[in-house]
Formats: structure tokens, sequence, C-alpha cells
């Protein structure tokens, strides 16, 4: 995409005021623990407040209500396993225009069942987000309605670039601005605004670490898909960047940095636990680079807005990542341990948990391990820890008493 064809201010602002009556001004706000890690002021956007619990109806309604009405009338056309769709089926239903959304059997109930709820018909087509894809193709050639795509477009980009139009008008004095990204519509659009309006705002994309497509293809000019993915942050799982939002970034010159899982699950579990904000893993990318980068690394220059891009998340997968979080942040540590299969054993093992101050959430026995002897027993401690230290402290313990210790993940 030649630079004369990047989004506009004046698309930008057409876009702010398209979306003025019908989208939510998220609220930013103050991080205090972030603030101290960082030795700057640290404020969140919560864009997991905005409509369907994403920034993404932005760009959606942004997109659907630029049609002209003979494709208005055709009606529109997504696939996606969560934000996305969502945001297409409100956006739609609020526009009064059809859609039809097309998901992977395996998506989440919560987001099939919301999706639904905002007005799109819903169909459940293979188990993959590219074979829903190929399915609503066909569909959009069959009946001539109109694929809505989650972020390669000039109107999505537009639309996600009133994102930062907020943050100028809440925080004027900003330095930085860090954005999880997957396909790059959010990023695209903020760092397209912001060189309109702030260019001497430093802005930071966030991927997953085994989901980053973007920093191999911002090395050689050009988008280039990933071999594979796997993280618990499935919005911002895209593989391939999007050519729209890649042309944006490469001219404004972005920075990107990557995460863990464990640096993942311990924003979100930060984010319910200090703001009181429910977000998904995706959405809490920003906050887990802030958590685990060094400061002088990103180059942050404060006040620092750290945008929460979505708080969907189904609660069965909460459950788990919080489990994780509390186990990464040193709080929850899950132990094999062979003792002599004895009476008083137990007891004795216990009791040296207990001098540590560590409490046992959970205790189950195993006499059939093929690695123990007949007279021993691997008990499967869970305990509850007050941080790294005290986890060690538990470890230290056991093993100067003789135990022979492995921890679960």
């Amino acid at each position: 995409m030649a630079a004369m064809d990047l989004v506009s201010l004046e698309r930008i602002e057409a876009a702010a005021k398209l979306l003025s009556p019908v989208i939510r001004r998220t609220p930013v706000v103050s991080s205090r623990v972030l603030s101290e890690r960082t030795g700057t002021e640290i404020r969140l956007k919560c864009e997991n407040l905005q409509r369907t619990g994403s920034f993404k109806p932005r760009g959606a309604y942004n997109r659907i209500a630029n049609l002209p009405e003979a494709d208005r009338a055709r009606g529109v056309v997504a696939a996606s396993a969560g934000n996305h769709a969502q945001g297409v089926a409100w956006a739609a239903t609020t526009l009064g225009i059809e859609s039809t959304v097309f998901m992977p059997v395996g998506a989440s109930l919560p987001k099939l069942v919301a999706t639904k709820a905002y007005g799109a018909t819903v169909h459940q087509v293979g188990e993959t987000i590219d074979e829903a894809l190929t399915a609503a193709l066909d569909f959009a050639g069959q009946t001539g309605a109109t694929l809505i795509h989650p972020f390669d477009h000039p109107d999505i980009v537009a639309g996600q670039a009133t994102v930062a139009l907020e943050i100028l008008e809440q925080l004027p004095e900003v330095g930085t601005v860090v954005v999880p990204t997957g396909g790059g519509g959010l990023l695209a659009g903020i760092a397209v605004a912001l060189h309109h309006l702030a260019p001497s705002v430093r802005v930071i994309g966030v991927q997953a670490a085994e989901a980053a497509a973007w920093p191999g293809s911002l090395a050689v000019g050009k988008p280039v898909p990933l071999d594979r993915m796997a993280t618990m942050a499935d919005g911002i799982a895209v593989g391939l960047p999007g050519a729209v939002p890649f042309a944006h970034v490469a001219e404004h010159g972005s920075a990107i940095v990557t995460v863990d899982e464990d640096a993942l699950s311990r924003a979100l579990l930060l984010c319910l636990e200090r703001a009181k904000l429910l977000v998904e893993p995706a959405g809490a990318a920003a906050v887990a680079a802030l958590m685990t980068c060094a400061p002088e690394d990103l180059g942050l220059r404060g006040p620092v807005c750290a945008v929460l891009s979505g708080g969907n998340i189904d609660p069965l997968l909460l459950t788990r990542v919080v489990g994780h979080g509390l186990s990464a942040a040193g709080r929850y540590l899950a132990l094999r341990v062979t003792i002599s299969d004895r009476p008083g054993s137990l007891s004795a093992l216990l009791g040296e948990v207990g001098r540590t101050g560590a409490s046992v959430l959970d205790v189950a026995h195993a006499r059939t391990r093929t690695w123990l002897e007949i007279d021993e027993v691997e008990v499967l401690l869970t305990l509850e820890t007050r941080g790294p230290a005290h986890r060690e402290d538990v470890l230290t313990t056991l093993d100067d008493a003789g135990y022979s210790v492995r921890v679960q993940d």
C-alpha cells in the first residue's frame, strides 16, 4: 500500500463522529502497582468495558455503516471465534442490517451465545477459523453479503483509531501507548492517529511469544505467515498480519515486543486483583509487557497508557488461567513427593510443610507408580504460598528434610 493510501486524519475524525452516539467512551484509570514497578505513571484504557466487551465494535460499526445501501441490503458476513463475531453482530443489528457469522465448532459457549444474542445468524463450521472463513467466503459469493474482515480494511483501522483520540482527550500528556497486537488493526489505528495528532508519542505493540508474526514480518518488510501458534491469548493469535495494518505500522515505526504465557496469566491476575477489572489473556498483553520487560528496554516515556483490549473470557478458561497465574506468581505450588509407606510418614511430611507456613489445599496418594519401590508412596500436594521467596523456602525445607520432590507445572 502506498503512503498516499494510508488512513487520513479526516477519515479517523469522520469515524469518531459516526461512532460517538453508539460507542462508549471507556475510562482511563490509574494503576499504582504498575506505576511503582516501572517508575513512571501508568494508566489503563479500559476497552474491556466497551460494548460487547472489546474494542472490536469500533471498527466493525465504522466499516458496516460506510457500506453503500445496495450492499447493506445484502447483509454482512464474518468468520470469528470471539470478539469480532460479537462486534459485527452488534454493529449490524444496531444499523438494522442482517448479519451472518461463521464460528468453528469448538468456539466457546459464552461467545457463541453472546453472538446470537447480539442478533447474528450463527453457523458452526469446521475446527479452525480458516475453515470458518472459507465457509464465510462461500456464503458471501452465494448471497452477495459483504465480508467484514476483522482488521484488514481502512475503515476498520479508522474505527480502531478512535481509541487513540479518546486517550489524547483523557490523558493529553501521554508519552507512550502500549497495545495488544494480533492482526494489527488496533495497533495500526492508534499508530496512525498519534502520527497525525501527537507524533512524539511512542507506540509499542505487544504479541504473545508463541503467536508473534509481527517481528519477523517487519524484519523482511512484508507480512509473513507463522508455521504454528500456541497461546492462551486467542484474541491476538493471528498467524499473518493484515496488509492494510502492516502498511501503517511499517510506515510509522511502531515497536513490537513479546510476552510469554506466564506473563499473560500473571497480568490477567493483576488486573483482576489490583484493578478489579476482568480482562482476557489477549487484553492483558500490554500489562504483561509492563510487568515483565525492563522499562529501559521498552523505552517508556511517561505517562504510559496500556490498552486493555478485551474482557471476554470463558469462565472455564478463566479458572485455568487464574491457577496458572497463581503458580507463575509463586502463590500456588503443586508437588509430587515420594515418602515411605509407613504410619506417620504423611504426618511428618505435612508437619514440615506446616512449619514453612504454607497452606495445604489438597492431598492425594498414589501407590501404583512404576518408579516407586514396594515400600514407597507418592503424595500429590497442592499448596498455597505467599510469593516466589516463600515458594523457594518450602522447596528448600523439604529438600533439607531429605524428601524427593518434583514440582508440577
